[in-house]
């Protein structure tokens, strides 16, 4: 089993959550902790499910599977893609895949994401505005 290390809650982002394929057919997402390397389809991925298609609010630093499809029911075009969610909100998209092979093809690098430390993320939230600005002056960056 391919797990995250426990440590101190990273806090909470808006990120916005892609739908991938059609609305009408199967979509989801989910916020990937752990991976079940016995398996090869998408219940080797565990975690907690969030909505496609809008805001979320969703660990900074976590991995992220959406999964979608798109045609016939009879015969479903399918597409993957994994993301690590950012600081600000924004994905970092690492992989993608499509067809029936989807989950084994996106599983290693799923697991390589969840075992390397997790992207540091600083919190300026204490910091005023006028605080912020002055740094970004002193640096010459404004």
């Amino acid at each position: 089993m391919f797990e995250r290390p426990e440590s101190a809650d990273p806090p909470l982002v808006a990120a916005d959550i892609p739908l991938i394929g059609d609305e009408r057919r199967k979509n989801w997402a989910k916020v990937v902790r752990a991976v079940d390397p016995t398996k090869t389809s998408g219940w080797a991925y565990e975690g907690e499910f969030v909505a496609t298609g809008g805001i979320q609010d969703v660990p900074s630093g976590a991995v992220l599977v959406v999964y979608g499809e798109r045609g016939s029911r009879a015969n479903p075009m399918i597409e993957a893609r994994v993301y690590q969610v950012n600081g600000d909100g924004t994905l970092t998209e690492h992989a993608r895949a499509k067809g029936r092979a989807w989950a084994r093809t996106l599983r290693d690098r799923v697991c390589e994401l969840l075992e390397a430390p997790p992207p540091v993320v600083y919190d300026l939230s204490h910091l005023s505005d006028e605080e912020l600005l002055e740094e970004v002056r002193r640096r010459g960056l404004l």
